[in-house]
């Protein structure tokens, strides 16, 4: 147990970065939308969705690999060696990116950015820094330097988004606005590229990465389908319907998404840290951080969830304009039905990574992928950003319901149903305060928010949902 409480206390350090960062977020919808046009607020999502997506095709999926192999380590020459050519081999992949975004650069302004070609060339710039950046962060990552790697996120966050406010309230363009996040993503690079060399220094002697690869390449299938279903419908509204329309989407769906912030901390630490138990034999302490950690998960995320959904439409009224307000907020529950169902697939499919089956996800997630692009074009043209809310939340499920079937092979799955069925209960009681309510306004919404918190967890206590152990264990966690 004192490992767990440990591992909690991290998870509350990633928590609050988490946290920070969804913020950030909720901070600068406002400002954007109501400085700029819906269209152009749309073409700012789509900066924001293509550098997500570069990374997860260009880094081969080394990131992930370098926290499996090297978690473990404590050969400094094996680290610095296995670190130095991982990080070689991005970069040689990221030039490639480079040179195939110039060669297109025109389609691919023409298609997302209004044809823009100053945004076209920012963004392939910020995409190059992403992908080094990815992976100097899994360098912490992997050696559970969580202060490190917690510190450069948010970094990285409030650096670009505060530059980002300070432009658009100095009336600037959407384009120098753009540039802004490049200021975030250049000074974290020089962090930590600094920090890393103080700790393990430098060489020019290579290993091979034919194991590594091995392992690697399936995963790239499953990021490039797991960025499809969280980001493609936008360019498909976008495609479909038009910028203004990603514009009403991506509040409603940026509402709902919070929910995998709370992810986020176990999809962190947890390849980082079962490994260990995993190589010794202990399935019996492996077993204890899958459950926990699912427990957990869903106590935070399936109240959030229905108080989002509830809240959606005043919280987006406050957000953003009246007209986003008006056809966004049926989006917020769709997404964040999806994400609950996102975050059990991200804390089971530690399962399946630790048997080594990596190409399993990759199926996965290419036949989720597939799905989610064919249910968006059939979807949106007839209803709208709602078909692709809808299609969105298919996919989850789809990707989850498969997930546990396999995992299910290999180790039993981390769910106690009994605490599950009281926290859907003191959820639904909560939300039917909060439907009743119907608070307006931010103060309002504070105060039933505040309600609803000790209204759900007096009930779980009076269930015996948790116990002493498990508040002690939250605590440690705050």
């Amino acid at each position: 147990m004192d490992e767990y409480i440990q591992f909690i206390k991290r998870i509350g350090i990633v928590g609050i970065a988490n946290i920070l960062i969804s913020l950030s977020g909720l901070i600068f919808i406002p400002i954007i939308t109501k400085n700029f046009s819906t269209s152009d607020y749309g073409v700012w999502a789509q900066v924001n969705t293509l550098v997500a997506l570069v990374p997860n095709i260009v880094n081969l999926g080394l990131p992930y690999t370098m926290v499996r192999f090297l978690a473990a380590e404590k050969d400094k020459e094996i680290i610095k060696r296995s670190f130095y050519s991982m990080m070689l081999l991005v970069l040689a992949s990221t030039l490639v990116m480079i040179f195939v975004f110039v060669i297109f650069s025109n389609q691919i302004a023409g298609a997302l950015f209004d044809g823009n070609m100053q945004i076209m060339f920012i963004v392939i710039v910020i995409s190059f820094l992403a992908c080094l950046n990815l992976m100097l962060l899994s360098y912490f990552r992997t050696f559970q330097q969580i202060a490190h790697y917690s510190t450069v996120l948010v970094l990285q966050t409030y650096i670009g988004v505060g530059v980002c406010i300070v432009l658009t309230l100095m009336h600037y363009p959407i384009e120098t606005v753009v540039l802004g996040l490049l200021s975030g993503y250049l000074f974290v690079f020089v962090a930590m590229a600094i920090l890393i060399v103080r700790q393990i220094g430098f060489t020019t002697k290579f290993k091979s990465l034919k194991e590594e690869l091995k392992f690697a390449i399936p995963t790239v299938p499953n990021n490039v389908s797991s960025w499809v279903v969280d980001s493609s419908d936008k360019f498909v509204i976008g495609v479909f319907i038009g910028s203004a329309a990603v514009g009403c989407y991506s509040p409603g769906y940026a509402l709902g998404s919070i929910l995998l912030m709370f992810l986020t901390p176990f999809a962190v630490l947890l390849p980082a840290v079962l490994p260990e138990y995993f190589e010794a034999g202990d399935m019996d302490k492996v077993n204890t951080f899958l459950s926990y950690s699912m427990k957990y998960y869903l106590l935070i995320t399936i109240p959030a969830a229905i108080g989002l959904s509830l809240l959606s439409k005043p919280l987006l009224y406050i957000l953003t304009t009246d007209i986003i307000a008006n056809q966004g907020y049926m989006i917020t529950p769709l997404v964040a039905l999806g994400a609950i169902f996102m975050g059990i697939y991200g804390i089971v499919n530690n399962i399946i990574i630790l048997e080594k089956k990596t190409t399993i996800l990759g199926y996965i997630w290419i036949s989720v992928a597939v799905l989610n692009i064919v249910l968006n074009i059939l979807a949106v043209p007839y209803l709208g950003i709602y078909g692709a809310g809808l299609a969105t939340l298919v996919c989850y499920f789809f990707a989850f319901a498969v997930t546990l079937v396999y995992s299910r092979r290999y180790a039993k799955l981390p769910f106690d149903y009994k605490s599950i069925a009281k926290i859907i209960f003191s959820a639904v009681v909560m939300g039917v305060f909060v439907m009743f309510a119907n608070p307006q306004g931010i103060v309002n919404i504070l105060i039933v928010v505040a309600v609803s918190v000790a209204i759900y967890f007096a009930l779980l206590l009076v269930l015996k949902g948790i116990d002493k152990k498990e508040i002690n264990l939250i605590k440690g966690m705050i």
